[in-house]
This record gives C-alpha cells, sequence and structure tokens, in this order.
C-alpha cells in the first residue's frame, strides 16, 4: 500500500542520512575485550563493527568469548580471507549454534551442540585444527567441522577479516540462510592473536547490556515496531475475529493502527500508570529504566466493523470492514504512533517490557518487523533483583569488561 511505504521512507530517513555519514565519515575504534551489545544496529546484514589484519601477523587461529543472549536465531561471529572468497560465519538457530563454511568449491552447513539463548553468560571458543573448525562452549567441545578440497590453497597471503553480529559477503552464499539480527551482548574477548580494536561506524552508539535480562521486547521510550498486517497471521472466523495479546509491564501508547485514511491509537492503560524511573550506570553514562507497576494483559480485538480493547467495544463503524482492510494490509504499530502527524507528536512512545505479543494465538518476533528502532531490544528485558521489595530501589549495572 502506498500508505505503508510513505510512513516507512519517512521512518527510515534518518538510517539513509547516517549511511551517507557513514561512507563520508570517520569510524570508531571499539575495546575488542569490553562488553558489547550486538543489538541496535541500523542494517540487518551489514556487521556492527569489524577489524583486519594481515595473515602473515596471525600465529593463533583461535578466538574466545563470553556470550549471553534470549534470542533464539542470529548471525554472532564472522571471518574471512581472500577478500570474502573463502569465509565462516558462527550463528544460531532455535538457540543450537550452527557454522556454515565456504572455502574453494565447497559449501557446509552444520548445527548441533547445546541450546545457548538461555540468558545465562557462557564461553565460546572457536579454532582452527587443520581441516577441522572446532567449537566449545565452557571449555567442553560442541561441535566439530571438517572439509577438504583438492582446490584449497595451503599458501595464504593477504588479510584476514573479522566481524560481529553481521556478515562481509552477500547472503545468497549462505547454504541455510537465517535471520541475522541478534540481541546479545559478548565480554572479554579475545580474537586471534590480535590487540586491535573493532571498528564500527561513527554514528553508533553503544547500548547497555543489562545486568540480569528476562524474556520480552523492550521499549526504552523511543521509537516503534511497525509490521504490515497482510504479513501477519489472519481471520480463522468472523465470531472470533483477529486477537492481539499483549502481556508485560508497561506505560504509554501501547499500539496504532493505520491504513489510508484510517487512523487508530490505543493509549496508555489505567493499569499501567505507575511508573518507576530507576538509573541505569554505564561505565561513563547513565540511562532511565522505566519500571511500569504490575504485570498486565491486553486483548486487543479486531471484528468486522468494530475494534476491541479487553472485551470492550472501542471503536464502531459500518462504513469499514476490518477484516478487509487487516487482509489487504495496514500498518500496525507497537510502541507509538509513526509518521510525523500531530497525534504522533502528542502521543508519548511505551516505556516498559512486553513479555509476549501473540497475534491469533502466534508468537511475534520484533526481528521480522518491516521497521524497528535501533533502540529496542527484541528479545530481553533488564530484570528487577530478586530480593527487592519495591521497584522505586531498583538499580541496574553494566556488567564490567
Amino acid at each position: 500500500m502506498n500508505y505503508l511505504k510513505e510512513v516507512v521512507i519517512l521512518l527510515s530517513g534518518l538510517y539513509l542520512i547516517s549511511l551517507c555519514r557513514r561512507v563520508s565519515g570517520d569510524q570508531r575504534q571499539i575495546s575488542s575485550k569490553g562488553v558489547i551489545n550486538l543489538a541496535h544496529r541500523r542494517s540487518k546484514w551489514t556487521p556492527l563493527m569489524q577489524m583486519s589484519a594481515n595473515l602473515s601477523d596471525i600465529t593463533s587461529i583461535r578466538s574466545f568469548f563470553e556470550f549471553r543472549t534470549l534470542d533464539p536465531e542470529g548471525a554472532v561471529f564472522y571471518g574471512d580471507t581472500k577478500e570474502g572468497r573463502d569465509w565462516f560465519v558462527l550463528s544460531l538457530r532455535d538457540g543450537i549454534p550452527e557454522m556454515q563454511i565456504g572455502k574453494a568449491d565447497i559449501l557446509v552447513s552444520v548445527k548441533g551442540g547445546r541450546k545457548l539463548n538461555d540468558g545465562a553468560w557462557h564461553l565460546l571458543e572457536l579454532r582452527s585444527e587443520g581441516k577441522f573448525v572446532v567449537l566449545e562452549v565452557n571449555n567442553k567441545v560442541e561441535l566439530v567441522v571438517g572439509l577438504h578440497s583438492k582446490l584449497v590453497e595451503d599458501d595464504l597471503t593477504g588479510k584476514i577479516r573479522l566481524a560481529l553480529a553481521g556478515m562481509l559477503v552477500d547472503k545468497q552464499k549462505l547454504f541455510h540462510p537465517f535471520e541475522p539480527e541478534i540481541d546479545a551482548c559478548i565480554r572479554g574477548g579475545h580474537w586471534l592473536n590480535l590487540s586491535t580494536t573493532w571498528d564500527t561506524d561513527s554514528t553508533w552508539e553503544p547500548q547497555p547490556c543489562f545486568s540480569e535480562i528476562k524474556k520480552g521486547s523492550y521499549f526504552p521510550g523511543t521509537g516503534v515496531a511497525m509490521f504490515n498486517t497482510s504479513d501477519l497471521p489472519g481471520l480463522k472466523t468472523e465470531e472470533a475475529g483477529i486477537t492481539v495479546e499483549i502481556f508485560g509491564s508497561w506505560t504509554g501508547t501501547t499500539l496504532s493502527l493505520q491504513s489510508t485514511g484510517f487512523e487508530y491509537v490505543l493509549g496508555e492503560l489505567d493499569g499501567n500508570k505507575d511508573v518507576k524511573e530507576v538509573q541505569l550506570g554505564l561505565k561513563e553514562e547513565s540511562e532511565s529504566v522505566a519500571l511500569p507497576g504490575e504485570p498486565a494483559t491486553l486483548t486487543f480485538t479486531v471484528l468486522k466493523h468494530s475494534l476491541v480493547v479487553n472485551s470492550v467495544s472501542e471503536l464502531e463503524t459500518e462504513s469499514l470492514d476490518f477484516f478487509s482492510m487487516w487482509k489487504k494490509g495496514m500498518l500496525l504499530t507497537f510502541g507509538g504512533v509513526p509518521g510525523d502527524s500531530e497525534k504522533a507528536k502528542s502521543t508519548h512512545y511505551l516505556r516498559g517490557c512486553l513479555e509476549k505479543i501473540l497475534v491469533q494465538g502466534q508468537v511475534i518476533d520484533l526481528d521480522r518487523a518491516l521497521y524497528k528502532h535501533t533502540a529496542l531490544s527484541s528479545h530481553s528485558c533488564p530484570t528487577e533483583a530478586m530480593n527487592e521489595l519495591t521497584k522505586s530501589s531498583y538499580k541496574a549495572f553494566i556488567l564490567a569488561g
């Protein structure tokens, strides 16, 4: 729909501007051993950061780092030589490590080992042992990939490139495609025998790695996630309609629904207005974290001629067929109102944790959104300390590197 295209183009404007700045601007150097949040990047496949070195300087084909996530899928670590003709990527699929390797005439994809998306810190080690690539998790071998080709050159010259949370080769080269975005943190990295810093876009802003996390999607009070309803589950029966269920604790605008000539905004729930703000300590910065009141459940139902919130009709109109509009494609936005309209300017972005979003009973992954603001965390929210009695005393701190 033209409306959807116009809104996406509008919200993508900042990304295009930053892309131009990246092409002409300086890169930023990040410590290779510090805490790095791999989420919040602007482009799906472009790595968050990368480094390179002459192969003649490499004395150890071994890298290790601590890794934590609740995300089931995404790119973690990438490396290549020969300007990308030989390449390797470590990713997660269903929470399980997967290695894909492209070398000469060989293309390999192997998945195995324990699930890593449990929210705990895991020590990962990747190393090359001759014709084998080995993955260790917490000092235990979990995955071994062997490959051999008569076309492989043993003497390597040139550069080796490493990257985090993306790839430096075209995604079409993958044997088994995956969704690259990942909501994860790493720390204490040692990359080959290099002491080089990571290079990243000069416009990149580091985001916190919370000391404790729980499942959910975190909205910090900035930005939205947008979906085209035609890409979401559709109508089963007219009597039941189409249901959107949201579980969590939040304040601000919950969702909005738009199409050409139509707009509906579901604002703040009465039960979610008791919000405490706490400070999140970053090494040299601080950021407010919203901690709304008691967890809430919201059920938003789309019927043929009405919109219903928690069994209460909010809008009724015989002139609109919402079932037809949903099927053709409306803009369903979580966390606010997209665009630059007066209503968008006057509403407050959602702040808090949406622990689960269901459409027709199916879990919605923000990584699949038509557009998602870089400040949003798709799969993790900050968790309160278990022994605290009130939210007002809660403080979260970034983990030291």
